[in-house]
């Protein structure tokens, strides 16, 4: 799961997704050319729009791209639903995660990015999951991502941090 890449990522994120049957990008991807690279690197991707996925920010030649993503989407997967979105609509902040919990009360974990702060919050169903800013921008310690394990029923997390690179 990553979010928050604004046009690139971070290769080290790639290496980590790279085979993954999963790929879910909640937001902020920023251009055409990332999905196109997460393609490559795992079996199916899921992604969502988030407020700087609009025309005016992504390349003309990706609009039609752009145009597909919607603003929610769900997967079901073995042992419950995972919803992702991007989150910049469910407001104030400080009550986010409140808020998703009550409006997605039926699913096992819910996705989401906008924050680019990396939270596992899985105190108590849904799970709300924040990988983290995947790219450049406001990484607040480095690129993130979460990887979600799933053996049976039973569902884990994981996450990956990496150290930001020296500028060069």
């Amino acid at each position: 799961m990553l979010a928050d890449t604004h046009g690139v990522i971070d290769s080290r994120i790639a290496g980590v997704v790279n085979g993954s049957d999963w790929v879910i990008h909640a937001g902020d991807i920023g251009n055409g050319a990332v999905l196109q690279q997460l393609a490559q690197l795992a079996n199916q991707v899921v992604a969502v729009r988030g407020n700087n996925d609009v025309a005016s920010k992504w390349p003309v030649q990706d609009h039609d791209i752009l145009n597909t993503l919607r603003n929610e989407r769900r997967v079901d997967l073995p042992g419950g639903e995972l919803v992702v979105l991007h989150g910049h609509r469910v407001t104030p902040a400080c009550l986010r995660h409140q808020r998703l919990r009550k409006r997605y009360a039926e699913t096992r974990a819910v996705v989401c990015g906008h924050s680019h702060q990396l939270v596992e919050d899985t105190s108590a169903l849904p799970w709300i999951l924040n990988p983290g800013a995947a790219g450049r921008a406001r990484t607040y310690g480095g690129p993130s991502c979460l990887l979600l394990h799933i053996k049976g029923e039973q569902w884990s997390v994981e996450h990956h941090r990496f150290a930001l690179k020296a500028k060069g």
